[in-house]
């Protein structure tokens, strides 16, 4: 009797699914979050936004590997989506948390607005893992990752302004695309040719961010 593809998938290692080329693109961006992680907690901030925007970069770039291979199974398919909501949870919610957290000196205020951060990644990817885009180019609320793209080009600022101020600057900013994440408004999803846009934009904010260490 021929086993069902649900028992097929359990017979497969997971380190198959894991080289599988797109999940490779999404664990890089996840190693990339992990060291925005690392160097935030230590206070170099420009080398954590560097890693942050590498990982909005491949997070970009797996869905459109995916997209383009051929031949890969509907396991490979789901294991991929799942692999990637779930780095989508560090990249696009613990790291900017721990950003926030480590910005404001881990002081117990900045406890609640990283608390909101991580929920509402959760929620929102909880919400997309369900119901999916509206239609093919289009999200219900902001999408997590133009978060990140989003401080990337604030965090310049960041010399113009007292640590004091800027850390509140940077709260209210979190908070307010928090509320945006979940709002029910449509905003459009970036495909085909941004993809150009978002790779000059991560080189030169590379460059850029690397130029004020």
């Amino acid at each position: 009797m021929k086993d069902s593809p649900h028992q097929q998938s359990h017979q497969t290692g997971m380190l198959t699914f894991a080289g599988d080329i797109p999940n490779i693109c999404s664990l890089t961006g996840l190693l990339c979050a992990v060291l925005a992680i690392y160097y935030a907690i230590l206070g170099n901030f420009p080398v954590a936004i560097i890693g942050m925007i590498w990982a909005v970069f491949f997070d970009w770039g797996d869905g459109i590997i995916a997209r383009r291979m051929k031949g890969r199974t509907d396991e490979h398919r789901a294991f991929g989506a799942q692999l990637d909501s779930l780095i989508d949870v560090v990249s696009f919610g613990i790291c900017p948390a721990v950003f926030l957290l480590s910005y404001g000196e881990f002081s117990p205020w900045f406890l609640p607005g990283a608390f909101v951060i991580v929920a509402t990644g959760a929620i929102r990817l909880s919400y997309f893992n369900i119901f999916g885009l509206i239609d093919n180019s289009t999200y219900m609320g902001l999408a997590l990752d133009n978060n990140v793209i989003i401080l990337a080009f604030v965090f310049l600022f960041d010399g113009f302004f007292s640590e004091t101020v800027f850390s509140a600057i940077l709260y209210a900013m979190f908070m307010f695309m928090a509320a945006f994440n979940l709002a029910p408004v449509r905003t459009p999803k970036f495909t085909g040719r941004w993809f150009y846009v978002l790779i000059v934009y991560t080189l030169v904010l590379t460059v850029i961010h690397g130029w004020i260490l």
